[in-house]
């Protein structure tokens, strides 16, 4: 017979390992980190100094959660490496599994030979809604047409696949070479977008350099603010349906399936 006190600490170090053989099963859950993916910068003359533009997209390989409260710092330097200009701006949540564009200009009284872009790391919180409730807006009719001055004038529409209206939406496009290397961007605001009104948007790309050629442009809208409270409160209210005009061709006059059960012999 084994004594009461070694059947408790047998029972005990039982515990333990079931404890321990669970936690292994069920390891806490790593997010992968935001990933600056493409960044740009032009300088361009201006009226007060250098005019300095840029563009970036940063990717969220994380499916379930939205990367919020994320703030890009845009620093240029001049040939001696001081710093001329510095701006921290502040981004909107980057979706789940998504990516997000981003455009931005900043004066600076001297001329910078070098501007790069950093970010502070996101704030993670779970989506309410699985990965595929997110959907894009969609985006027709873009037409990019250079101007005389040099710059682009990027037009389009803005479509909205929820039953519920965004409130606001921000739009960027991003001007490529034939390579696909990402030359410059813009970005600019729609409001009340309803599906099946899409709006029209018009935003301006300046301070590119003469001699490059864009041969391609990427258009996407997103929802506003550094939450990704806005793109939930959209997935909730739900999808418009894909299908939604009636057949116009009529029905069978006999029900064709019936007849062929009918012939089946059980």
């Amino acid at each position: 017979m084994i004594p009461r006190s070694r059947t408790v600490s047998l029972l005990a170090l039982g515990a333990i390992c079931l404890a321990g053989c669970s936690s292994e099963d069920q390891p806490a859950q790593s997010l992968k980190p935001l990933v600056l993916k493409e960044q740009v910068s032009n300088i361009a003359k201006s009226s007060d100094g250098y005019a300095v533009n840029w563009a970036g997209v940063l990717s969220n390989a994380n499916p379930w959660h939205f990367g919020e409260h994320v703030v890009a710092t845009i620093v240029g330097r001049d040939a001696a490496g001081t710093e001329v200009v510095r701006m921290d701006q502040p981004l909107d949540a980057v979706p789940p599994g998504g990516s997000l564009a981003f455009t931005g200009q900043a004066s600076a009284a001297e001329k910078p030979v070098k501007v790069t872009i950093q970010y502070r790391p996101a704030q993670w919180r779970s989506a309410a809604r699985i990965p595929s409730a997110f959907q894009s807006f969609p985006i027709t009719r873009v037409q990019t047409m250079r101007q005389k001055d040099g710059s682009y004038l990027i037009t389009g529409y803005v479509g909205n696949p929820y039953q519920l209206p965004a409130s606001s939406l921000v739009v960027n496009a991003l001007l490529r070479d034939s390579a696909g290397k990402l030359l410059g961007g813009g970005s600019t605001f729609v409001d009340d977008v309803k599906a099946g009104s899409p709006p029209r948007f018009i935003l301006t790309v300046a301070g590119l350099p003469k001699d490059i050629k864009v041969t391609k442009t990427d258009v996407t809208a997103r929802t506003w603010g550094s939450t990704g409270r806005p793109y939930e409160d959209l997935a909730m209210g739900g999808a418009i349906p894909m299908h939604t005009v009636k057949p116009t061709t009529e029905p069978f006059a006999v029900d064709r399936g019936s007849e062929a059960m009918a012939g089946v012999k059980q």
